[in-house]
This record gives structure tokens, C-alpha cells and sequence, in this order.
């Protein structure tokens, strides 16, 4: 799929999104769910297994956020589902992100950590960040199980890397 059909796709949902009054919850669940998406392989393997019926995927992606997220995300979700075009799910939430802060004027900022983090904690990190780059900020979070402690920050095209990982990469190569 072309990245003029993938931004067909992402203008398509920021309208629905904005249409609803739901742009901030939107892109922010299917930002959420387009990591869990990536980082599971049973859901992935699920709702893009061609084998399984369309209606049964769609279902799949009900059960999951039903409940849980707005109904304009259910819908788009199922909507890539069913189009058959589920793998495309992490570069749609990225754009949808990425126009959902152009439209605020600020910059999204990925941050991955090892463990959930608490209210406190994003609301220091969002500060340190946004007085590091100088930016005003949309904060992701992802937990990632590969960051050892501390946190792998993205902004733009800077990547800031706290982590004990990179400490310890950083002490080894000093010996």
C-alpha cells in the first residue's frame, strides 16, 4: 500500500475522530493498541489471519477494546480489519498521532520504559522533555520490556537513551 493511501486512510479516520469530538482518545488508543498490536503475536497472528473470517476478526477487535475504548476506535480498528489492510495498523497510528499534535502544535514524544509508569512520573518526564528539546509535547508511552530501568525517549529525530542499558554499554567501553 502506497504512503498516499496510508495518509487516505489516517485523514479518513482524524475526520471521523474530530466529527466526534474524540480526536485526543482516538489517536491515543489506537496509538496503545497499534503497540500491542506489534508486540503481540497472537493478536497480530489473529486479526490478520486470512484464514479466519472477516466477521470473526472484527469480532476479535470488539471483544478486546469494547468497553475498554471510544467507539469511534472500535469502528476504525474494524474498519482496517476488515479492509484487510491490519498490518498497517502501527503506520496509521503513527501518522494519526502525528496530525493529531500538528493540529495542537506540538510534537510527539515516545517514551519507553520497562514498566508502567505512574501520573507523577509522566508528568516529570513530560517536563524534562519539553525543557530539553525546547518543545511543547504529546506524550506516548510504551512499556518495553527490552529497556533495562530508566527510559529510551523519542522526539522527532532525537533520541534521548536513560536507560541502565546504555549506563552500562557506556561503563563497559570505558574499560
Amino acid at each position: 500500500m502506497s504512503a498516499q493511501q496510508v495518509s487516505a486512510y489516517v485523514n479518513a479516520m482524524f475526520e471521523v475522530a474530530m466529527a466526534n469530538d474524540a480526536v485526543a482518545v482516538v489517536e491515543d488508543e489506537l496509538f496503545r493498541l497499534a503497540r500491542a498490536y506489534e508486540t503481540n503475536e497472537g493478536l497480530r497472528s489473529s486479526l490478520s489471519d486470512a484464514t479466519l473470517p472477516t466477521e470473526r476478526r472484527q469480532r476479535i477487535v470488539e471483544q478486546l477494546l469494547g468497553g475498554k475504548a471510544h467507539n469511534v476506535t472500535v469502528q476504525l480498528a474494524s474498519m482496517l480489519v476488515g479492509t484487510g489492510h491490519v498490518a498497517l495498523l502501527p503506520q496509521v497510528a503513527d501518522q494519526l498521532v502525528k496530525r493529531a499534535s500538528s493540529e495542537k502544535q506540538l510534537e510527539v514524544a515516545e517514551v519507553r520504559s520497562a514498566v508502567a509508569l505512574n501520573d507523577t512520573q509522566k508528568t516529570r518526564i513530560a517536563e524534562a522533555l519539553s525543557k530539553a528539546t525546547g518543545k511543547k509535547l504529546n506524550l506516548k508511552l510504551v512499556v518495553d520490556p527490552n529497556v533495562i530501568g530508566g527510559i529510551v525517549a523519542t522526539v522527532g529525530d532525537e533520541v534521548i537513551d536513560d536507560s541502565v542499558r546504555t549506563r552500562l554499554d557506556q561503563v563497559k567501553s570505558r574499560f
